[in-house]
């Protein structure tokens, strides 16, 4: 004996269509609602995302998109819209620390709109090249230049191999943690370089140390590409000889995240 089903025949009456299957009625829906589908053809489609960026201070940075079906952009620092930047591509010129941040796309097709990655600017400098970029850079960049400089020098002198080499990476708050050290945090600065740039820093010398001037309430850490790593209280060294070829860094923090670009000091490194 056939049976139909009542649920069903009700959920036809309410999308409208119905298909006939042997005496059975089965019901099917185009309701995106219901069906988890939307039609995303007037959406942009991004094929090329921006990419994370280390460049020597004063370098001029390029960050772009490429995007099918796309009639606008515009570009964000830290989530904050960009004035007159709406081309596919961000041009900074001339790089400073006040470039330094988290930057993002908006693309546009019509009232649609699809962000991109988002990607991050770091930039770094030696005591050497700071009198050179100072004649061109905001008063801002040259007085933080300058506070970071001396320090990382009075590091540095007692120290052999390269360096100092001071980055600027972009605060994350968000707190969390990880193992004994750096423990409980409630914030973080990632410091790297892309595959295409060298992964990370190559040691020089025979002393590697990684430190935070600013503070002494930060944990430093440090990643090796072979996967060594360490962490310490202000202050890491890694051990000599070194098991990988290339470093990245990290500066987390216990309370009181900033919300300007961090330094790093690395002694003892190559640029």
């Amino acid at each position: 004996m056939n049976k139909k089903i009542p649920h069903i025949i009700t959920l036809a009456a309410i999308t409208g269509l119905v298909v006939i299957a042997g005496n059975t009625a089965l019901a099917q829906t185009t309701d995106p609602l219901l069906t988890g589908s939307v039609d995303q053809s007037e959406f942009p489609q991004i094929i090329a995302q921006p990419v994370d960026q280390t460049v020597p201070i004063g370098a001029n940075v390029v960050l772009s998109v490429q995007a099918n079906n796309a009639d606008g952009y515009q570009w964000l620092i830290n989530g904050v819209p960009l004035d007159g930047q709406t081309n596919s591509s961000l041009a900074i010129a001339n790089a400073g620390i006040d470039d330094v941040g988290l930057y993002s796309c908006e693309v546009f097709n019509g009232g649609e709109m699809v962000p991109t990655r988002t990607a991050s600017v770091e930039v770094e400098t030696t005591a050497s090249a700071t009198a050179t970029h100072a004649t061109a850079a905001k008063a801002s960049t040259v007085s933080t230049l300058a506070a970071s400089t001396t320090t990382a020098s009075m590091i540095a002198a007692s120290l052999p191999g390269g360096g100092p080499i001071i980055v600027y990476g972009t605060p994350y708050p968000g707190g969390g943690s990880k193992g004994s050290c750096p423990g409980p945090y409630t914030g973080y600065a990632i410091y790297t370089k892309t595959i295409s740039q060298g992964w990370g820093w190559s040691p020089s010398g025979t002393v590697h140390t990684v430190t935070d001037t600013n503070r002494t309430d930060t944990k430093v850490e440090y990643v090796g590409a072979y996967g060594d790593s360490g962490c310490a209280q202000t202050t890491v060294t890694i051990p000599n000889p070194t098991f990988s070829p290339v470093y990245r860094f990290a500066i987390y923090f216990t309370n009181n995240v900033p919300t300007n670009a961090y330094p790093i000091v690395l002694a003892g490194f190559n640029q």
